[in-house]
């Protein structure tokens, strides 16, 4: 088989593997433009019963702890104005 027929055969793709075609231009492209995070990747450093209290919580609610952590200070944050 020669190497124009490989990359036409799509057989062994996803079924939802998404080709860029060849008139697509993207020279003058700017990466992340309409990209806007929300949430800012910070460190802090809390007491081990803390981390552990809402590990443990987070299991029982099948969802993440720092998820539960931001839902934590949110409500705190409410309470104090």
């Amino acid at each position: 088989m020669s190497k124009d027929k490989k990359s036409k055969d799509n057989t062994n793709k996803p079924k939802d593997a998404f080709e860029v075609e060849p008139e697509y231009d993207f020279s003058e492209g700017e990466r992340g433009r309409f990209y806007t995070p929300k949430k800012i990747t910070t460190t802090i450093r809390l007491d081990d019963d803390i981390i552990l209290y809402f590990k443990k919580k987070a299991s029982e609610e099948k969802m993440g702890y720092q998820t539960l952590i931001n839902s934590a200070l949110r409500r705190y944050i409410r309470e104090l104005s």
